[in-house]
């Protein structure tokens, strides 16, 4: 081993699957970006440490696990908006807003790595990454590993530093928390793979024509509607249409421009009128659910910033 061979393929080809895993620990691609920057880092600072002890996969993503532990021992659970608070009672605009850190937050494919296509899919839904959150980290890491990345237990034993009795230990309390964890957004997950595309397109016709009335019979008699970072959000098709009837102003003329989220899943990225009149500019990414083709779900995050990420442009024509 050596500093130029860092430099190449060898930390290049982990670098996609260690994305997912420290999106998947943290719930946060911001996050886990900057956890896979701190890795580079201290892979090439430690280099001439490693001894091959244990693989070189083996050995970044103990550094990688490490890193995302000691992030976690100061951070309060991320969730989503219908985990934290009940439907709202009174439709009113949305006003009371938690940080940005509070959130779990849709992420970008994480590149063309073969060995990623074959993580399943299921285990980069939103709601799949909520219930990750409800773990202890270090159970979260292990159940990750074994059961996401299909590792024996004997190499994530040594990426984490514990026995494969530990690991088995910790693995059972994992998947026990994770059976008996009684989220509304698993209960609200999509039954169907994913959205019918006659589905989507109708949800993009009513939205961007603002026929609410259109909109709202696309829901589920008790769909919903979340909208992080606000508190709010709206249960049952007759408080849909009253919140979208408060808020025609502010999205009338929308646009939607398609895109996938989370491995895939198709998503919709909503432009708004912006103030100077002159184009739209972004406002939020709309992830439908559905069952039977209906939507259980829109969660919309409104989080600009996820639009660079995306690679989505700052303005688009009317």
């Amino acid at each position: 081993m050596n500093e130029t061979a860092f430099d190449g393929p060898l930390f290049a080809s982990l670098k996609p699957g260690l994305t997912s895993f420290c999106y998947r620990m943290l719930g946060s691609m911001d996050d886990a970006d900057d956890a896979v920057q701190e890795t580079s880092i201290r892979v090439w600072q430690s280099w001439s440490t490693f001894r091959q002890d244990s693989s070189f996969k083996t050995w970044v993503y103990r550094i990688a696990s490490n890193l995302c532990l000691d992030k976690l021992r100061q951070a309060k659970r991320r969730a989503l908006p219908v985990d934290l608070f009940d439907p709202a009672i009174v439709i009113v605009e949305p006003r009371d807003t938690l940080p940005d850190s509070a959130w779990i937050w849709p992420s970008p494919d994480f590149g063309g790595n073969p060995e990623d296509r074959l993580v399943r899919r299921d285990t980069l839904q939103l709601c799949f990454i909520a219930l990750l959150q409800t773990l202890p980290p270090r159970q979260r890491a292990v159940l990750i590993l074994k059961d996401v990345f299909e590792w024996s237990s004997k190499q994530i034993a040594e990426t984490l530093a514990m026995s494969p009795a530990a690991v088995n230990s910790a693995l059972q309390r994992a998947r026990e928390t994770m059976d008996r964890a009684q989220l509304r957004s698993d209960e609200l997950s999509s039954m169907d793979v994913q959205p019918e595309q006659q589905l989507l397109s109708r949800y993009v016709e009513a939205f961007e024509q603002f026929d609410i009335a259109a909109l709202v019979a696309l829901f589920h008699e008790e769909g919903c509607m979340s909208m992080p970072p606000f508190e709010m959000w709206i249960r049952g098709r007759e408080d849909l249409s009253v919140f979208y009837s408060l808020t025609r102003w502010h999205c009338e003329g929308s646009r939607f421009v398609p895109i996938t989220v989370n491995g895939g899943y198709p998503a919709l990225a909503q432009y708004m009128p912006g103030k100077e009149g002159a184009g739209l500019v972004p406002w939020g990414i709309h992830v439908i659910e559905s069952r039977e083709n209906q939507i259980l779900h829109v969660q919309n995050f409104i989080h600009t910033p996820l639009f660079s990420r995306f690679g989505l442009p700052e303005r688009i024509d009317r």
